[in-house]
């Protein structure tokens, strides 16, 4: 099944997932086979399964098995989930380089990010008239018009391989091997393990439930450079939907009364 903003329709068996696409002008399944494949072989366990595939087919279809347990998005994470998710993400990330440099970049990374989120606060969204959301605007725009986002488009360490989607519904939380796997790989590809960490942290589902930042990032072998870069992007990643969370933006349809003003904290605290 699949809503209307899905990406794909999922028919859920006993042991295998079949996942038909419901559009795929990205390169969407051959990423996600690409990468699952991959993962069999670097990091087997952490992410489903590949079973065979028709990725030319109208619509492209992915048979891969299927993993027990339930996602982090909607939840409170306790001190062991957000350990679990710490452990998987260092796993991820430890894959070789050189086989991340075989993939695709990922179509979300840092380049693109910066620019919409400069584009966004261009636009001068409405964002209404309380003084809370006015300073985090502001605070957002001086920083944007500094060098400090365009620094962030060059990365000085070795590339892994990301979600690039920080949605916490692609954690899936084993409660019997106590453990966390990734789910959705269709946006897959070699991008910046910083940005990849900012979209972890900061995407907008962690107001639905939640998981404790800086706990997170306090378990990953972060080097001092690499952790501002994390912090860096995590400002980035958090204006986004900032900017897009007024009367009118994109993302208010989907996030509950206050979202807004809860975001607007977020990003004064990022900017503090």
């Amino acid at each position: 099944m699949a809503d209307r903003f899905s990406t794909h329709h999922l028919e859920l068996g006993d042991s295998v997932v079949i996942k038909r696409y419901a559009s795929w002008n990205r390169g969407e399944p051959h990423r996600e086979w690409t990468a699952l494949t991959l993962l069999a072989e670097h990091a087997p366990g952490l992410a489903p399964t590949p079973v065979e595939a028709a990725l030319d087919g109208d619509p492209p279809v992915i048979t891969m098995s299927r993993l027990p347990g339930h996602v982090l998005r909607g939840t409170h994470a306790t001190d062991e989930q957000i350990g679990a998710l710490a452990a998987a993400l260092n796993r991820l990330h430890r894959i070789p380089a050189a086989v991340v440099r075989t993939l695709q970049p990922a179509p979300w990374g840092p380049a693109v990010a910066v620019d919409k989120v400069r584009t966004w606060a261009d636009k001068q969204p409405d964002l209404g008239d309380d003084p809370l959301v006015r300073r985090a605007y502001q605070a957002g725009v001086s920083w944007l018009s500094s060098t400090a986002p365009d620094e962030l488009t060059v990365n000085p360490f070795p590339p892994v391989i990301g979600l690039a989607d920080g949605n916490h519904a692609n954690y899936l939380w084993d409660d019997h091997e106590r453990r966390i796997r990734l789910v959705d790989w269709e946006d897959s590809g070699r991008n910046d393990r910083a940005f990849e960490l900012g979209e972890v942290t900061e995407h907008i589902s962690r107001l639905d439930g939640s998981l404790d930042a800086e706990e997170l990032l306090a378990h990953l072998d972060l080097a001092p450079q690499e952790a501002r870069r994390v912090h860096d992007f995590r400002r980035l990643i958090a204006l986004m939907w900032f900017l897009q969370l007024g009367p009118d933006g994109p993302a208010t349809p989907h996030n509950p009364a206050g979202t807004l003003e809860r975001q607007a904290r977020s990003v004064l605290r990022l900017f503090g």
